[in-house]
């Protein structure tokens, strides 16, 4: 099937209005121009998609499903338009990566400024992503680049290991655990917690953790980064799981105690997700270089 960008546009125009009349007018066309058009795309398809009723129109089924896919390629299109233009200003690269929550909120800050300096005509498109989702849009051609974090179905694409993540429980100097050593996340669950901003991929993990032990994190407070995660829990407003990274990031301006968790899900290892790696174009190559070399060096400055 073959459509126009303007035959989708005055379709989601006249779903969106409830009338052709209207549709038509916002698309600046004719009634009977808009009217030939949307009688065209529904011979294309073969199915009915608008009923045509005295008030207006109202999407049949086989127009919602229209409706869905029409959004979809005219957003595509925009952000096709929107890229071409910023190549014709001397851009030469866009890099799309879906990360999860550590990623955005922790490393990729650290990390993306000093790449983005050494490659000044290359942007990136970075979205925060539930490590689930983060293969398939890798798969499907939405990221280039994807970067998840423990067991999860890759989908066949090639991975990466650059590092690996440990997740520590972290409290106030002063509360009753930060003598501990080392503590089971079962044992934490009666106390008031600070977690991450709900849809985060960090705060979903644990949601499912406690719901395999059949109870809930008592949260008071839940936040957009690890830094603000740690300064709720030096102020003593409850304890909480971050990566080892922030945690000792922020051990000593926030005088905080750092407890190993002893549950084997604490340590999850680290992936970047490609279709090919060979295939990739030299920034994105670059990306992944980056990254790799990043947690090389800081293993060789540890060992």
């Amino acid at each position: 099937m073959q459509f126009d960008l303007t035959d989708l546009r005055l379709f989601v125009a006249a779903a969106e209005l409830g009338s052709l009349t209207r549709a038509a007018e916002r698309q600046h066309l004719s009634l009977a121009a808009a009217s030939a058009r949307i009688k065209a795309l529904e011979t294309q398809a073969g199915l009915a998609l608008l009923a045509r009723e005295a008030r207006g129109v109202r999407l049949l089924p086989p127009g919602e499903a229209f409706l869905h896919h029409a959004r979809l390629v005219l957003h595509q299109a925009g952000q096709l338009g929107a890229e071409l233009k910023e190549y014709g200003g001397g851009l030469r690269g866009h890099l799309r990566v879906f990360a999860n929550t550590t990623a955005v909120s922790d490393f990729l800050p650290e990390i993306l400024p000093g790449f983005l300096a050494r490659h000044p005509r290359i942007n990136i498109d970075l979205q925060e992503k539930p490590n689930a989702q983060i293969p398939h849009g890798v798969l499907d051609g939405r990221a280039d680049i994807g970067i998840v974090a423990g067991l999860i179905d890759t989908l066949g694409l090639e991975a990466i290991h650059f590092s690996t993540d440990r997740l520590v429980l972290v409290t106030a100097r002063k509360h009753r655990f930060a003598r501990r050593r080392r503590i089971a996340f079962a044992e934490t669950l009666d106390e008031d917690a600070v977690g991450m901003q709900p849809g985060s991929t960090l705060q979903a993990f644990l949601a499912q953790i406690t719901e395999s032990l059949g109870k809930s994190q008592k949260l008071r407070i839940q936040l957009g980064s690890f830094d603000a995660m740690c300064r709720m829990i030096g102020s003593g407003v409850g304890i909480g799981v971050v990566p080892e990274s922030a945690a000792r990031r922020n051990l000593e301006s926030m005088k905080l105690a750092l407890i190993e968790l002893s549950d084997p899900w604490c340590v999850r290892e680290r992936f970047l997700l490609v279709r090919d790696r060979a295939a990739l174009p030299t920034y994105a190559q670059a990306l992944v270089d980056t990254l790799c070399a990043h947690y090389a060096e800081r293993a060789a400055r540890a060992g």
